[in-house]
């Protein structure tokens, strides 16, 4: 049975950000399910088990009831890659990091590292809520990532404000996530870290040289890695 390809994008943006490439894995004959988790934070934390909600939401509207899925995960999305494969039992055949965090084997994982959370705290207004993820960056590091004035006006709309908490929470990790085919798709800084953790674990992976957003600047070419590193070409 042919695959369906579930392609969750960062909580930090919008499911667009994954739009090209669903619709060049369509275009090629493959089912895709992109899940919109813009809605995450409504209702305060705890906010992981409403990520997996809403994939599984998805999931069961959009795929059919028995094919097996490859979850493809970008940025941030990557820590909640072992709570969504639980939460969508064995139907889950593949897991794909693009240019993602990997959690651990096992125990808990928090979504910003120690070191981050200063930043992120220096631009939390009062209320505890952060700017839009593009509003982080000078124009100078935004810019590139999204070149077309189309995609970037809509990628901007959609991007929720998230709160300083999101970043704080701690989430689950099920010991046993990572025994499904895992590979690593890496655009570039500042995820060679992650690539060489993906390497040490012995998983593939495939170097594809941009940066962050690159699925919606080359999304043939991250398409045609996908596949490839799902195994299921």
């Amino acid at each position: 049975m042919e695959t369906t390809f579930v392609l969750v994008h960062s909580p930090s943006v919008g499911p667009s950000t994954w739009a090209p490439v669903a619709e060049s894995l369509e275009r090629r004959g493959r089912a895709v399910v992109v899940p919109d988790l813009t809605g995450i934070a409504a209702g305060g934390p705890p906010y992981w088990p409403r990520v997996v909600a809403a994939v599984r939401d998805a999931v069961v509207r959009d795929a059919g009831p028995a094919a097996p899925l490859v979850l493809v995960a970008h940025s941030n999305a990557g820590f909640f890659v072992p709570v969504i494969k639980e939460g969508l039992g064995e139907r889950v055949v593949a897991c794909v990091f693009a240019d993602a965090h990997i959690p651990p084997p096992s125990g808990l994982v928090r979504i910003a590292e120690e070191g981050f959370l200063p930043f992120l705290r220096g631009l939390a207004g009062p209320d505890g809520v952060l700017p839009r993820w593009t509003d982080w960056w000078d124009e100078e590091d935004v810019a590139p990532m999204l070149p077309d004035p189309a995609v970037r006006a809509r990628v901007t709309a959609e991007q929720p404000r998230l709160p300083l908490a999101y970043y704080t929470q701690s989430v689950p990790v099920p010991a046993g996530w990572d025994e499904v085919r895992c590979s690593c798709l890496w655009f570039g800084p500042p995820y060679d870290g992650v690539a060489g953790e993906a390497a040490r674990r012995g998983w593939p992976v495939t170097r594809l040289p941009g940066l962050h957003l690159h699925q919606l600047v080359e999304p043939e070419a991250v398409t045609d890695a996908l596949l490839r590193s799902s195994r299921k070409s």
